[in-house]
Parts: C-alpha cells; structure tokens; sequence
C-alpha cells in the first residue's frame, strides 16, 4: 500500500509541490487538458492538467508535480493504483465522536416524549443506519462535501433550531428539534460516499426529501399505535417542507411554525459553510474567486 506524503492543507501559493490526490471531478476536458477537482482528506483544489491521453477519469489517484498559484498547474502526473481510500476522501475537521456526542446533548434535552424518543431510537440507535450516517456527505458538491458533513450539518442545524425556538418560544420545540435531526436523514441512500461523491439511482429517481419520508413511514409502521396522527403529520410535513418553497425542492411550502424554523437554520448553515470553504482558499485582505454557490466573490 502506498503512503500518502503531504495533504492539500500544507501546500503552499506560490510553491511547487508533488504528491498524491484524487480526481473527485472533472469540470472541463478537450484534446490538450482537463480541469479537474483533485481531493483529499484534508479538502480540494481547482488543477489543470496536460493530457494527449485522455486517459484521467473521476476516482483516478494521481501522483502530480506541479506549480501552486490560486490553482494547481500540473506538469506531469502518474496514476496510483495501491493507495488508501479514506486518505483521499475528504473529511470533517472535527472528531465524528465530538459530533455524536453534542447532538446527543441536544437531544437529552429536548427530545423528551415517547413518542419522540422512540422515533430517535428507532434511527439512532440502529447500527446501520449510524454507520451510514456518521460517514455521510452533506453533498455532492453544494455545502459539507466531505465524509462526516451530513452529521455536523445535521448538529448545526439542531443548535440554530434550538436557539430560534428558545427566542421566539416555539409551540412545539421537540417537534422542531426533532425534525432538524431527522431533515436529512435521506441523503445516506440519495449520495454515494465510499469514493468520489456522487448520486445514488435512487437519489437521482426520488431525493433525499421523498427518502426522507419513506424513512419515517417505515419507523411508524414498526410501532403504528405509539405514534398519533398529528405527530406523523408534523414530522412529515417538515421534512416535506424544510426546503422552503417548490422552487427550492420542497413539494409544499412552509406551512408550520416549526417547519419555518427548520428551513432557516438549514439554510443558515448550508450558506455559512459555503462561505467557510472559500475562506479556506483565500487569503486574508483579498478576494476571492466568484463561487457559484454563493453567487458572488467575497471580500475576506
């Protein structure tokens, strides 16, 4: 098995470097180059790569040499073919276990009924389910795009959940925090993440917001005299509606008090870790590159 020697955190502007890292996507190709997103464990890089081959495909390892400036400017490369996955998915910076950990707290403290600890357990304490979710992606490309962003995307969500319903004392604060744990919980079966991140079939057919509700109907059907109707309803409708309006994914708008609270801390968190990842990239007093996520450049 190969070793990796050094990660995208420790290069550099302005240095060459050579190491190991992953095509996770290929943006643009002709006849002379490709533009691709090279990864690894510790985050991303726009390169551009020279090929009379056209033989680099997504998931390839390339052993690249080249120069540091905003992009990488690749001279030469070669493929690596014995290598360790997990040093070349990206990944969450904090420990998993912190993560699991704080949601859990939030949970003790305001998940409180029969009902709502049943319908938590049923996921989290599923084996299965854990491991698919402690390793999920909050994305494929958008927001916590990297192995681990699914939970803390997931813990974020919960917190600004939690302070808005604290601020402007929300009816039905279980229900709200119970519903920002479980909004994404689809996206284990809509996005692949044991190599370079992408979209299941049946993430394509259906969505993480229809696999979401598929998700709570099973939970229900295991227990369906625990559960009350208006319980169902409102779990169901928030997931159905955490995205806001049709335009943005949601089969209905917003119709809750609890499911408008949802969609702002998802959608706070979702934008605040866009913004985080093009601080990463720029250098203090400049700006940055325009980022199509946020539709514009930032001023850091």
């Amino acid at each position: 098995m190969t070793t990796k020697k050094g990660f995208i955190c420790d290069i550099e502007s302005g240095t060459n470097i050579k190491m190991s890292l992953m095509v996770m996507k290929i943006m643009f190709k002709d006849a002379s180059k490709f533009v691709c997103i090279l990864v690894d464990k510790s985050g991303e890089i726009k390169a551009n790569i020279p090929t009379k081959n056209g033989d680099i495909k997504e998931g390839s390892v390339l052993e690249v040499e080249g120069y540091k400036d905003k992009n990488l400017d690749v001279k030469k490369y070669k493929f690596i073919t014995n290598y360790t996955l997990s040093d070349y998915l990206p990944t969450v910076k904090r420990p998993i276990e912190d993560i699991m950990k704080e949601m859990e707290v939030l949970t003790d403290k305001y998940i409180i009924s029969s009902e709502g600890k049943a319908m938590n357990d049923y996921f989290f304490k599923d084996k299965e389910f854990l491991d698919k979710f402690e390793r999920g992606i909050g994305g494929v490309s958008m927001h916590h795009n990297y192995i681990g962003g699914l939970a803390e995307h997931t813990l974020n969500v919960m917190y600004l959940t939690a302070m808005l319903c604290e601020r402007y004392e929300c009816k039905r604060t279980e229900i709200a925090l119970l519903c920002a744990k479980l909004h994404d919980i689809g996206k284990v079966y809509e996005l692949y993440y044991d190599g370079p991140f992408k979209y299941t079939l049946r993430g394509e057919m259906e969505g993480h917001i229809v696999i979401g509700v598929e998700l709570i109907d099973n939970a229900t059907r295991e227990n369906p005299t625990l559960y009350s109707e208006d319980f169902i309803a409102r779990v169901k409708g928030c997931i159905v509606q955490h995205h806001g309006k049709p335009e943005f994914g949601s089969p209905r708008g917003m119709k809750m008090e609890e499911s408008f609270i949802v969609n702002f801390a998802d959608s706070t968190d979702a934008t605040m870790n866009k913004i985080s990842q093009v601080k990463d990239k720029t250098e203090s007093g400049n700006w940055s590159d325009y980022d199509r996520r946020i539709e514009t450049r930032l001023y850091l």
